[in-house]
């Protein structure tokens, strides 16, 4: 074992730096050097110009859930003085450009929502059961649907589902009763989407604000205290009937995760669009805050080799799914450490996202809603936004970098690969005579050089944005401390483009 790390130090040492490497092959007018002559032979890329399966803009869905004193989240994400949402938090998350925004999660198990509308100085504060302190619920859904609109991004709404069946949510160690039932969800639905509300009028809404997309149970499955198959599907028959009977054009995801797809599907299938499950792990010991810092090659093995653990997971439900749609609302690295891992702050954590992201893309046939990382918070570095408090910007973490590039550079359609270099992890889209390549060098230790072609033949252009890290395994302090680079250039037709050790690059070609 001794001998093995040894190598992979040495590998280190030898590894190309990324800066050099993004000089290698970078066309005249970009400021970059000449391609060496002793530069690795270009390899191919060829894609496959007729469109396929339509890709989902929620594939890049964000979530967004109150965590009380374990991580400031939706309350650092408020001014209390102006009341409105912190106007940093709005500019990144502008960039970040999420399609879709989740309200919910665990704390939905508790969360009544008629405690978060209203004249602010009359609502209900409550006690974060998972999380732990107190919510003020001064941030409630009309305040979540502002933030949807500022940002651009569609809403998804996690119910009550009865507490999922769990006696300590239902009634808290106050003996206050937290359980929604199929009519409180109902009523949910009536006061965002009917066409007239009077409570919402008189809290300052004439018009509807419509959610499409509600989410009946989360993580159901992942604790006996909750309820057990037949009762779950029992209870979300009765959710969606009470749901649909308000508006009968809402979009509703059902829990499906272990093992309980199938039957959901055969009971329920009529009455539900979509099933979700979700997919937290820790991808190995490598990854742990003092291991990847001793051993950092190892750690970057370990990541790459996630993504085959992600594939498992996603094929494993779509085994028992068919068809059926598919929504990821959960899904990021439970790396053991300092807020979920100092290694969460890192670029090598955002190359093994992309990976993720690219695999999605994969699974687009299906895979409708899918998800990497926490929102945004002051202190879990899953977050895909970080907040500092009490003060600074906030600004993308190496996951949200990765999520921004590829939620602005992606087609409408997948494409196929003819040819793709070992080293590379690719996947290809297409809008219109523009088609867009989302690569991923899983080499720590060197650049790849490919010449791009569609159907054989050279793109009229070539557009390269890439982001890397002179050293992927330096942490992102703040807005201004952040060791990641964002770099672009075009090259002529037939040209080999470089993908620097260790980066995430899209191409944009033009057909």
């Amino acid at each position: 074992m001794a001998e093995l790390n040894t190598s992979r130090r040495d590998l280190l040492r030898a590894a190309v730096p990324i800066g050099a490497a993004l000089a290698v092959g970078m066309p005249a007018g970009a400021g970059a050097a000449p391609v060496p002559a002793a530069a690795a032979a270009a390899g191919s890329m060829d894609i496959l110009p007729d469109p396929g399966f339509a890709l989902s803009p929620y594939l890049y869905m964000q979530f967004m859930e109150p965590l009380g004193t374990t991580d400031g989240s939706v309350e650092a994400s408020w001014d209390h003085f102006t009341q409105r949402w912190r106007p940093d938090l709005v500019a990144a998350t502008r960039a970040l450009a999420p399609p879709m925004l989740r309200w919910g999660g665990l704390l939905s198990a508790y969360y009544r929502w008629r405690e978060g509308v209203g004249p602010r100085s009359a609502r209900t504060p409550m006690h974060n059961l998972m999380w732990g302190g107190v919510e003020t619920s001064q941030i409630g859904t009309d305040e979540f649907l502002d933030f949807c609109g500022l940002i651009g991004a569609e809403p998804l709404m996690c119910v009550n589902f009865a507490s999922e069946g769990d006696p300590k949510w239902a009634i808290n160690a106050l003996g206050e009763h937290r359980a929604g039932d199929a009519q409180e969800a109902a009523d949910w639905v009536r006061y965002c989407n009917a066409a007239t509300h009077p409570e919402r009028a008189a809290n300052g809404h004439a018009a509807a604000r419509p959610i499409r997309y509600w989410q009946i149970g989360n993580e159901t499955s992942y604790d006996k205290a909750r309820f057990k198959k037949p009762e779950a599907i029992a209870q979300t028959i009765a959710f969606a009937r009470a749901m649909r009977g308000v508006d009968p054009t809402i979009k509703l995801i059902a829990w499906g995760d272990s093992g309980w797809a199938q039957d959901m599907i055969g009971a329920a299938g009529e009455l539900i669009d979509m099933l979700a499950f979700h997919h937290l792990f820790d991808p190995g010991p490598a990854c742990g805050d003092e291991a990847y810092k001793h051993d950092p090659a190892a750690a970057w093995e370990t990541l790459m080799a996630s993504v085959g653990t992600q594939e498992a997971k996603i094929r494993e439900i779509r085994q028992q799914t068919g068809s059926t749609p598919l929504a990821l609302t959960e899904s990021h690295f439970t790396i053991r450490g300092r807020n979920r891992g100092d290694l969460n702050s890192t670029w090598a954590v955002g190359v093994a996202y992309a990976r993720f992201q690219n695999l999605y893309q994969r699974h687009g046939d299906v895979l409708r809603i899918a998800n990497i990382g926490d929102f945004c918070g002051n202190r879990w570095q899953t977050n895909v936004v970080m907040m500092p408090t009490p003060k600074g910007d906030s600004y993308l973490m190496p996951a949200g970098k990765v999520a921004a590039l590829y939620r602005h550079h992606s087609g409408a359609h997948a494409l196929a690969l003819a040819s793709v270099p070992g080293d590379l992890d690719a996947v290809a889209s297409r809008t219109g005579n523009t088609v867009y390549v989302h690569a991923v060098n899983t080499r720590l230790d060197r650049a790849v050089r490919v010449v791009p072609t569609i159907a054989g033949k050279a793109p009229r252009a070539v557009r390269a944005i890439r982001l890397s890290a002179s050293d992927p395994f330096a942490e992102i302090q703040s807005a201004r401390e952040d060791p990641m680079v964002r770099e672009e250039a075009t090259y002529a037709p037939g040209d080999a483009v470089p993908f620097p050790a260790a980066s995430v690059t899209v191409l944009e070609l033009d057909v």
